[in-house]
Parts: C-alpha cells; sequence; structure tokens
C-alpha cells in the first residue's frame, strides 16, 4: 500500500451515503496522495509497476463491486450500463498510459496519471457515482426507479454547484500547478521541519540557551535558562546579560569576549550566580552571530551546570591523592608537596624539616583488640598531629603506621623542635577503643633541606634512616640525620 500524504486530503462532500463505495473511493485518494507525495517528495519508494498494479486492483475490485451494487437497485437501466461504460473506458486509459508512456520520463509519466485520476475523481466518481448512489438509495427507501431519478436529480442540482467550486479548488492545487511548484512546496517543509526542530531543541534541551543582541542585552531565552538560574523570562530580557553575575564580567569576562571578538566563539568552566546567589560551576560555549557585512548582530549562549560533574572530579582527585582510612594526603600528594616545598625554599633561603613517623607498639594493638581497632587508633593519632600542626605544614600516610611531615618555612633547623616535642606528647596520650584502651608512641626521623642539592628521593631516605636509629636506641624520641651537626641528639 502505498503511503497516504494528505495533498489531496478526502473531502465530505465525496461521500455517497453509500459505506463500501465510499471506502472504496478512498482507495483511490489514497493512490492520487501517493503520486503527489512521490512529485513533492522525489522519493524512490514507488515505481510505475507497483501504481499501475494499484490501479489495476482498483478498478478489478471497485468497478465490479460497484455494478452489481448497482445493479440490483437500477437494473439493466442506461444510467447503469453509461456508468459501467465509464468504467471500461477507464480501463483502457489506463491499458494506454501503460504501454505508450514507457518511453518518458517516469516524473512526467507520474504527472499524466496524477492529472488524469484528479480527472477521474472530479468528473466520474463525484458526479456519476454520487448520482447513482441517491438514486440507489431512493430505490432502497421505496421509490420506484423514476421516482428515484426525479429525486437525485433535484438533489443533485443543489449540490452540484458547491461540489464544482470544492473540485475546482483542488484540481487547481493538483493539476494546475507545476512539478516545480510542488518541489518549491516540498523545499519549504522542509525548512518549516527544520525550523520546528531547531523550535523543538530550543525549548525542551536541558542546556539553558540565551540569546542577546551585539550590546550583549538579553533578547530570549529558554526555559532551561530560568530552570538553572532561577530568573523567569520577564526578568532578565532586556537587561544586560553581565548585569545578572553570569561570570562573564570582571578580568576574567573581558579575555572570554576578547577570544569572541577574535575567533568568534569561546567555550569554558565558569561559575555563575543564580538568583538566591548561589555560586555554581557551569561549562559554557557563547558565540557570536554576524551578518552579511561581518558586523556582529546577536551572541548565543549554552551552559550546563556541571555541579555533579565537578563534585565527581573532586571525589576521584580525593581518591587519587589522599588516603581513605585517615584522610591524610597519601603518597601520590605528598610527592607534590615535597617539590613545591623544595621549590618554595630554594625561592625563599629558608629550611624546611622532612620527619619519617613511624608508630611503636602499633602491632600489639592490632593482634591485642583487632583490626578494626588498629585503624579507629590510626584514625585518632593522625586527627591529632593534624591538630597540631600550622597550615602550611603537611602530614602524609603512606600506608601501615608510617607517616611523614613536612615542616616548612624554618629559619633554623632548631626551629622544629617544639612542635616535635608535642607530637610526642599527643601520641603517647592513652586511645579510647571501645571498652579498651591502648597506648602507642612514635618514633620521629628528621633532615632538613636549605637550598642544597638534595632531591626528595634522598630527604625522605635520609629521614628515615635518623627514624630508624630512634627505633634502635629505645622508640618514641626523634632525631635528626648525621648531616646536621646539632650539640644534642644526631645519628
Amino acid at each position: 500500500m502505498i503511503e497516504s500524504h494528505e495533498i489531496f486530503p478526502w473531502n465530505a462532500n465525496f461521500e455517497t451515503g453509500i459505506v463500501v463505495i465510499d471506502e472504496q473511493h478512498k482507495k483511490l485518494v489514497s493512490l492520487i496522495n501517493g503520486l503527489a507525495k512521490h512529485l513533492a517528495f522525489q522519493s524512490n519508494e514507488i515505481t510505475l509497476d507497483v501504481v499501475f498494479s494499484e490501479l489495476a486492483d482498483y478498478a478489478a475490485y471497485h468497478f465490479n463491486a460497484e455494478e452489481k451494487l448497482m445493479r440490483s437497485y437500477l437494473g439493466n437501466d442506461a444510467m447503469s450500463r453509461e456508468h459501467e461504460s465509464s468504467h471500461r473506458s477507464f480501463e483502457t486509459e489506463l491499458t494506454r498510459m501503460k504501454n505508450n508512456d514507457a518511453g518518458k520520463p517516469v516524473e512526467a509519466v507520474f504527472g499524466d496519471i496524477l492529472s488524469y485520476l484528479s480527472q477521474w475523481l472530479a468528473f466520474h466518481i463525484l458526479e456519476s457515482d454520487k448520482h447513482m448512489a441517491k438514486v440507489a438509495m431512493s430505490v432502497q427507501a421505496g421509490s420506484t426507479l423514476d421516482q428515484a431519478k426525479a429525486i437525485a436529480r433535484e438533489q443533485m442540482s443543489d449540490w452540484m454547484k458547491v461540489m464544482i467550486e470544492t473540485i475546482l479548488s483542488m484540481y487547481d492545487t493538483l493539476s494546475s500547478r507545476t512539478l516545480q511548484l510542488m518541489r518549491e512546496i516540498n523545499e519549504r517543509k522542509k525548512a518549516e521541519e527544520k525550523l520546528r526542530l531547531a523550535a523543538s531543541v530550543y525549548e525542551n534541551t536541558l542546556e539553558a540557551i540565551f540569546i542577546t543582541d551585539a550590546r550583549t542585552v538579553i533578547i530570549e531565552i529558554n526555559p532551561a535558562f530560568s530552570q538553572y538560574t532561577g530568573y523567569p523570562r520577564e526578568e532578565v530580557v532586556g537587561k544586560n546579560l553581565q548585569a545578572l553575575r553570569t561570570g562573564l564580567e570582571g578580568d576574567d569576562g573581558q579575555q572570554i569576549w576578547q577570544a569572541i571578538a577574535k575567533t568568534g566563539h569561546w567555550s569554558g568552566e565558569i561559575h555563575n550566580r543564580n538568583k538566591d546567589g548561589e555560586l555554581n560551576p557551569e561549562w559554557l560555549t557563547i558565540s557570536s552571530i554576524t551578518d552579511e557585512q561581518g558586523d556582529i548582530v546577536n551572541y548565543v549562549g549554552l551552559f550546563s551546570n556541571i555541579t555533579q560533574l565537578v563534585q565527581r572530579q573532586r571525589q576521584l582527585e580525593r581518591f587519587a591523592h589522599y588516603d581513605s582510612l585517615t584522610g591524610l594526603p597519601n603518597r601520590l600528594l605528598l610527592s607534590d608537596r615535597l617539590d613545591q616545598a623544595i621549590s618554595k625554599a630554594r625561592r625563599d633561603d629558608k629550611y624546611f624539616a622532612v620527619c619519617y613517623l613511624d608508630l611503636d607498639h602499633f602491632k600489639a594493638v592490632n593482634d591485642s583488640y583487632g583490626h578494626a581497632a588498629g585503624d579507629e587508633l590510626l584514625q585518632e593519632i593522625s586527627a591529632r598531629i593534624k591538630g597540631v600542626l600550622r597550615a602550611q605544614d603537611t602530614i602524609a600516610r603512606l600506608g601501615g603506621d608510617e607517616f611523614v611531615l613536612l615542616i616548612e618555612e624554618l629559619n633554623h633547623p632548631e626551629d622544629c623542635r617544639p612542635l616535635l616535642e608535642r607530637i610526642l606528647k599527643e601520641v603517647e596520650k592513652p586511645v579510647r577503643l571501645g571498652s579498651n584502651e591502648a597506648c602507642v608512641s612514635v618514633s620521629i626521623g628528621v633532615d632538613f633541606f636549605s637550598s642544597d642539592n638534595k632531591d626528595a628521593h634522598v630527604l625522605l631516605q635520609q629521614a628515615d634512616q635518623a627514624m630508624y636509629h630512634v627505633k634502635q636506641s629505645g622508640k618514641s624520641n626523634y632525631a635528626f640525620f648525621a648531616s646536621y651537626n646539632s650539640d644534642t641528639e644526631q645519628e
């Protein structure tokens, strides 16, 4: 079945009043619409063979059914014979078109068929068939054949004027308009469809969209803009974009506008305040639209809230850089902090200390109370050490009960001693583990960086050696590496 395209819609005036005939007439209308669709849209869905096959099926089925029905009411009346003769002429014309038009371009043949079918619809089905149907229905209602024909003539006289006007209007559309015009209609439909699609995207996309004039005054927004920012349309249209605290103002905003002026577009992360003053991270793409002379006439921006994405990124960064048990920096982040500390110490010509910490008697806690209690103890000790540090210092967990401490901005190595003493005292305090109580201490080895050529690996290695010296010497203390000559503890 050829898909119906309502260029030639079924009209109530086409109805004869006999349902079975009307349904068969709709088949012919469907064929006409299929042809019109092909002409307008240049589709490859139908071929000449398909069209002629459809029409032949229609003729064989409809004519036979209609003729039997009409003879049951009109008998061998002249009106029946004339009606059947028109059916034979239809079949003859189809055969002629199929045989004689085979050498014509396919589009021309389709056009001929469409024109013929339109005329058939106008001057046979709607005139002859409807007239006969009125006669048949009057006979069915009890009138004699002559009475029925008289009633039909009277009814048709009033009806024909309306029908002729209808047919002329449709015929003008289908027959007098050229294939080129139908193609133009198709192009217009395609353009309208694109506009409808664009409008649908504009209205329903999850990304917020705004359009401004050349002075960045907002002239239109989509619903998602109001959803993200909290501003209804009436509160933003007519206002300058930069007045809404969109992140396009200030020094950063100036750089964005400079990029747009240079390349015609910019995309990146901005921080935009909504109507309630909340600052949200958003991904913005903004482009300029120019006229034929190259002058900017509009700006179009599209942005989406990336709060969840930023939060997820931060979570991933935290997983990558922080210890999951204690929340302290891990080995990877320690390496970065250590490199930064070296650069800063060289620049400021100051010392910083690298301290290697290892808890004493931690294994006994694990063995006595279990690993869960050991984890709880590590969390408590980490919090205590972190609590005595300065803002510029770093405590990191390497794993197990091993930690590294960076003490920065020291004018002299001796300046770190008070902090190390506080750490020893904090760690020695008993730790409550449920109904139990545990006591541990810490051994600390210390090495210093003072704008020399030591690298991070050497600092950690020498601090570890100093810590091992403490372990060997009785634990719960600290020691400086041998390269620092002190009157007190040293290795």
